[in-house]
C-alpha cells in the first residue's frame, strides 16, 4: 500500500494516475473527497488533514510507503507524518522538497525545505528526496491578470530558470516509489528549458494564439501582490521577494539531466505543457 499526501494537487493528481497505471494499491489523504471525484476510482480514500495530529497515524496504518509532500511554512506536518510513519512501520519513504536547498547562501525557502529533509533524513525509514524546481504550472498565477487586461508582471526581468512539468515530477516519483535503487537519493529536478519569464510568456502566447504583454514589476511588493492577491503571511512575502532576487540574478538558471537519465527521456517542454493546458488560459487569453 502506497498513501499520497497532496493527492488533489498538480504533481498528486499526476503521481496518483501513474501508480494506478501500473496497478499499484494506492490511499489518498484528501481534505475533500469532492476534489479527488476525477481520480481513478479504485484508490482507496482517507479523509483527513495534517493539520489535525491524529489524521497522520490514522491514514498510514498498513502503509509500506509513502510520498510525503507538505506545503507551507514550518515543520510540525513533516515531523507528525514521520513519526507516524515510522510507527506504523513504513519501509521507504519518498519526500518532496525543493532545488532552493541548493542556493549559498540558502535563501529562506530552502531553509524551511532543508528544516523537513533533515527530519526526514534523521528518521530510521530509508527515503527518496526530490528537490524540484520551479514549476510550470506557475504559469497559471498568471490567469488573473492576462484576464483583467492582457499583461503577465514579471517580477525577474533577465533571470533563467528551466520550469518542470508536475508530470514529470510525479513520473519520477513513481518510478522511485515502485522500483528498487532509489533508497537514501537525492534527486534535483529541472526542466530541459531555461527560460526568461517574458520568454515563457511569449511561448504561451504563441500556443494559444493570443498576444500577451509583459510589465516588469515596479517593486517587489507589487509582485508579492500579483503572486498572492489575498495576503500572505508576511515571513512568506519577505522569502518571496528574496527569491524573486535571487532569479533575476540567475541569467543561466539551474538545469539538470536528472529527469532524462531516470526516465528514460528528456522533459517535456514549456510549449507543450501550454498546449495541453490552454483551456485553462483560454478565457483569460481571449480578452487580451
Amino acid at each position: 500500500m502506497i498513501l499520497i499526501t497532496g493527492a488533489t494537487g498538480n504533481i498528486g493528481q499526476e503521481l496518483v494516475r501513474a501508480l494506478d497505471a501500473q496497478g499499484a494499491e494506492l490511499r489518498l489523504l484528501v481534505r475533500d473527497p469532492a476534489r479527488a471525484a476525477a481520480l481513478p476510482a479504485r484508490a482507496e480514500r482517507f479523509v483527513g488533514d495534517l493539520d489535525e495530529p491524529s489524521t497522520p497515524a490514522a491514514a498510514l496504518a498498513g502503509v509500506e510507503k509513502l510520498f510525503l509532500l507538505t506545503p507551507g511554512i514550518g515543520t510540525a506536518h513533516t515531523a507528525q507524518a514521520v513519526a507516524a510513519a515510522e510507527a506504523a512501520g513504513v519501509r521507504h519513504l519518498v519526500h518532496l522538497s525543493s532545488a532552493n536547498v541548493l542556493g549559498d547562501p540558502m535563501p529562506a525557502m530552502g531553509r524551511w525545505h532543508h528544516e523537513r529533509e533533515e527530519i526526514v533524513r534523521g528518521c530510521g525509514i530509508p527515503a527518496t528526496i526530490l528537490r524540484p524546481g520551479g514549476f510550470m504550472t506557475n504559469a497559471l498565477e498568471w490567469v488573473p491578470t492576462i484576464r483583467a487586461e492582457g499583461y503577465v508582471l514579471d517580477p525577474v526581468g533577465p533571470g533563467r530558470f528551466a520550469p518542470i512539468d508536475p508530470a514529470d515530477i510525479a513520473a519520477v516519483a513513481a518510478r522511485v516509489l515502485t522500483e528498487d535503487g532509489h533508497r537514501g537519493a537525492e534527486y534535483v529536478l529541472t526542466g530541459d528549458e531555461c527560460l526568461t519569464v517574458a520568454e515563457q510568456v511569449r511561448i504561451l502566447a504563441g500556443a494559444l494564439g493570443r498576444r500577451i504583454e509583459v510589465r516588469e514589476a515596479r517593486t517587489p511588493a507589487e509582485a508579492v501582490r500579483a503572486r498572492f492577491p489575498h495576503g500572505v503571511p508576511q515571513a512568506l512575502a519577505e522569502a518571496v521577494v528574496e527569491g524573486f532576487a535571487l532569479m533575476r540574478a540567475d541569467t543561466i538558471g539551474l538545469r539538470t539531466d536528472t529527469v532524462e537519465r531516470l526516465l528514460g527521456r528528456r522533459p517535456g517542454t514549456f510549449e507543450a505543457w501550454c498546449v495541453r493546458n490552454a483551456d485553462a488560459f483560454w478565457s483569460a487569453a481571449a480578452v487580451g
